[in-house]
Formats: C-alpha cells, structure tokens, sequence
C-alpha cells in the first residue's frame, strides 16, 4: 500500500498522542507495529494475552486522526463501561449505545453520526445492536459521508460457535464487509484467546482481505507466570463450601509467600501496599463462603465478587481494585499483606490491574481458553507472577457431568459449539494431569502459537533463556522446577495406583 503524506504525519506523531493523550510513556512490545497497520488502513487481526494493551492498538488511531469515526463493537457491558469511562476520563470524545443509554442520549449520539462531520472519535457498540436495520442505515449513511474510518471487533473469539465464549450476534457481524464498500471500511479484530479453528471462522466469517491482511501475535503462554498444578484427594464434600484440607494449603502458600517478601525485604515491606491476587471459584455461595474463610486469617482481607452483589457494591470493588493502595485498614487494624477477590467468572473482563501477583483457581476452568484469560491477569505489569490451579478427579468428574448436562440443554444453538466447550475442557484434563511437559509448551501447543508463526505472524522479541538451563520456561512452572517424579508423587494424591495407571496413560 502507498504511503501518503497525511499517514507519515499520523505515524509520527504516535508516540505523542501516547503520552500527551493517553498518559504512558512507551509502547509495549510489537504495539507500535500493530498500531502502525491500522493507521495505513490494513485489516489487522490481533491475537494477545491480556496485558498486551489490545484497546490502544485501535484507540491511538481514532485520536490521532484528527476527523472520522471509528466502531467499536464490544461483547460485555462491564467491559464496555470501564474503556468509556477511562476513554472520557482522558478527554477522549467517546460515546456508547447499549442497554443502559437513555433515550436522550442515543439521539444524540445518533445526530452527531450523521451530522457530516462527527465529534465522536470512538463508538462502542453491542454485536445486538450492529443486527438491527436501524443502526445499520444509520452506518451506511455515515460510510457514504466518508466519516467511517475503521470497524474494531473486540472478544471476536465470540464470532465462532468454536469458541468458548460463542454469541450468535456476532457471526451476523460478516454484514461490514459486505456492505462498507467502495470504499471498502478496515477491519481490526482481536482477541486473546482463539484455536486454529476459531481464528479460522473469525477471518472468514469477517471477510477480512488475506492480500490486505495484517496478523499479529503474542506467544500464548506468559513468561513471567509461574504455572503450577496442586492434586487433591477425593473429598465427599459440599461444592458450595471450602474444604479444609485445601483451604490450609492455600493459606501455607499465602505464608510462604510472605515470609519470603519479608526476608527480601526487611522492614521496608510494611511502607508496601498489601498484594493484590484473584481467586475463582465456580458459584456465587462458594464466593462468599471462601472469602469469609479468608478474611479469618489476620494476613487476608478477602471480598467475594460475582453478579448477585449489588451493582454499586461491585463499581465499588472494581474501583478500589484499581486503586494504587486497593485496601484501607480500619483505625487501630493492620494493613493486611494480601488483598484478595473471590470471584466467579464475572470479575476481571477489561478491569487493568497491573498489580495482580497471583490468580487461583479454586477448581478446574470449565474452557481452556478462561483458564489462559483468567491466569492471565496476574503479572500484568511483567512482574514475576503465579498462576495456581487446584484439581482433582472428583472436580473434574464434576464439571464434566455439568458440561454435557448445559451442552445437552443446547444442542439446538449448534453441534460445534457444544462440541467445542467439551473438547476445550479435554485441554483442561490434559494441562492438568500432565506429567511429563513444560506447562507454558502445553499452553503454547494448545493455542496453535506454530501455526500462526508460519502464517506470517509477527512476534514480539523474548529474551532468551539462559543457556546453562535446561528448562523451555526457565523453570517458570511446576514440571520444569520439580521434575516427573516429583509431580508424579503429587499426583499420587487423587487416587490409587491402578486406578492412575488407567486415568493417566495417554497423559505421560
């Protein structure tokens, strides 16, 4: 694609609009790149973890272009609100039309559409609403003004009944390319977690130009995350309640974990703020149970999050989540050493916590993508990090019974998808009960990383492993710093020797 004086102007000016508009002071790794793909009108497709700052890659380009609009079509209210109110809070001329806009206000988003020369730089929309006949026209009117600049599609994962996360509004969403014509309107798609299969569907189902077609990638395995397994023994338990025995395994991790900070670092650590880590549990009582359970322990102040907290409440936790000292101690308390959520799925979409050092999962993710998603808020900032999954036979034989029994109950809204949610749990199974494999290979492996190298994508540089190690990670992960044997003996928990004999032998 030529080159033309008004897009070498945008590419230099990038790096200001980044810091005077957006308040950060360099890219990260292959953003500038990303960024650079949409500002000469490729259609970009953008598949990285979550701390690689997706938003921005579509963002930049809406601000910095000095005229235009740009469609955002996001999944997830919260998420939606949260990238509206930081975009505001910027001074970024933003607008959304979702279930919660009044009236007023999406006339009055829609007349600054159509005016001929928008205000609004960036609309973030719902896959519903780019279904109806209304938006629609209203689109088509816009494009014909020449004030349609770019379609970002956020979540696209979404588009694929593949996908974990399948809506049937978004495979409608093939409708841009068809119709934003002459010319034809750019398309960024992003996601941090698609198969081979899905990124298939995304590219296909969105039209999107392979001669025009940029692609890009971040490995799908986090360098500065430590992964790691713990076994469980059966238990005749309550699903809704903690079991003991794991309740104190996680508390002695919680401890050792302090006495090594405050070994590093004297008495500076009580000037620190308390360390920031997610829990994810599978239902809304387990949430409040665990975090009670929690908060009985002087270190932890824990709070349970989920959709039945009232919605105040949950802005509430999200904003002092955020925060840079996320928990206040009440007169004469201690400031705790860990702060700590316990949440269903319902927490972390869009919220940008750099700060997180460590995501638990208190059973087995029901997808492998919501594992690779969820562990990925820890370590957003690039510091070391853990990811920490409990898991057992009892779970498993438990989330699996429920897979079949929700997929059964929906075989009508389509075969792929069901088959896709009991295939992507089988990569639970497998990450789980594997002996024998670097953990971060496994999640590099599962993501299909290969392919999308010898597609053409571009990676970010790494920096290499030191070559006295003979560990893939260096040793960031539970196989590579305690070898076969030592998790083989671990495992041992769950059940007995012939009964591992039989569950294991197409896992070592």
């Amino acid at each position: 694609m030529d080159r033309n004086p008004a897009v070498t102007r945008q590419t230099a000016n990038m790096r200001w609009v980044l810091k005077h508009t957006f308040k950060k002071n360099d890219f990260r790794p292959l953003q500038r790149e990303v960024i650079s793909s949409v500002i000469e009108g490729h259609d970009v497709f953008l598949q990285a973890c979550t701390s690689f700052g997706k938003s921005l890659c579509y963002q930049l380009p809406a601000v910095l272009k000095d005229w235009g609009l740009t469609v955002v079509v996001c999944p997830l209210l919260s998420l939606m609100t949260d990238q509206v109110n930081t975009l505001k809070a910027l001074g970024v001329a933003v607008a959304t039309i979702n279930s919660n806009t009044t009236h007023d206000e999406r006339q009055r988003v829609f007349e600054d559409m159509l005016c001929g020369h928008p205000s609004t730089r960036l609309l973030y929309v719902t896959p519903e609403l780019c279904q109806t006949d209304n938006f629609r026209r209203r689109l088509l009117i816009v494009h014909k003004q020449g004030q349609l600049i770019r379609v970002a599609i956020d979540e696209a994962h979404c588009i694929s009944e593949w996908g974990h996360d399948f809506r049937p509004a978004y495979k409608e969403l093939g409708w841009f390319r068809r119709n934003l014509v002459d010319p034809t309107v750019p398309i960024t798609a992003l996601t941090a977690t698609a198969t081979p299969r899905v990124r298939s569907d995304m590219i296909n189902i969105l039209g999107l130009d392979l001669e025009n077609l940029r692609l890009f990638n971040t490995p799908s395995d986090r360098p500065n995350i430590h992964y790691e397994v713990r076994y469980l023994a059966d238990f005749a338990g309550d699903s809704d309640s903690a079991e003991d025995s794991q309740l104190q395994n996680l508390l002695r991790w919680l401890k050792g974990i302090r006495t090594r900070r405050e070994a590093r670092l004297g008495s500076r650590v009580t000037l620190l703020p308390p360390m920031s880590g997610i829990v994810y549990v599978g239902t809304r009582a387990m949430a409040e149970h665990l975090a009670s359970r929690l908060s009985s322990d002087e270190m932890v102040m824990a709070v349970a999050y989920h959709a039945g907290v009232e919605a105040t409440k949950r802005a509430h936790i999200q904003s002092t989540w955020k925060s840079s000292r996320p928990v206040q101690p009440a007169d004469g308390e201690r400031t705790p050493v860990f702060s700590i959520i316990v949440a269903t799925n319902a927490f972390g979409m869009g919220i940008d916590n750099p700060d997180v050092r460590f995501v638990v999962h208190w059973t087995p993710p029901r997808s492998f993508e919501s594992f690779v998603q969820e562990s990925g808020r820890a370590g957003r900032d690039g510091r070391a990090a853990a990811s920490l999954v409990y898991y057992g036979i009892q779970e498993r034989n438990f989330i699996e019974t429920m897979i079949y029994r929700d997929t059964e109950s929906h075989r009508a809204n389509g075969p792929e998808n069901r088959e896709a949610k009991l295939e992507s749990f089988g990569k639970v199974i497998r990450y789980c009960e594997s002996i024998r494999r670097c953990r971060h290979e496994l999640i590099k492996e599962f993501f299909g990383d290969f392919e999308l190298e010898e597609m053409g994508s571009q990676l970010p540089a790494r920096e290499a492993v030191s070559v006295t190690s003979s560990s893939p990670c260096d040793f960031a992960c539970d196989f590579c710093k305690e070898g076969r044997a030592g998790l083989a003996k671990r495992r041992e928990k769950m059940a007995s020797e012939t009964q591992m004999a039989l569950l294991y032998a197409d896992f070592d």
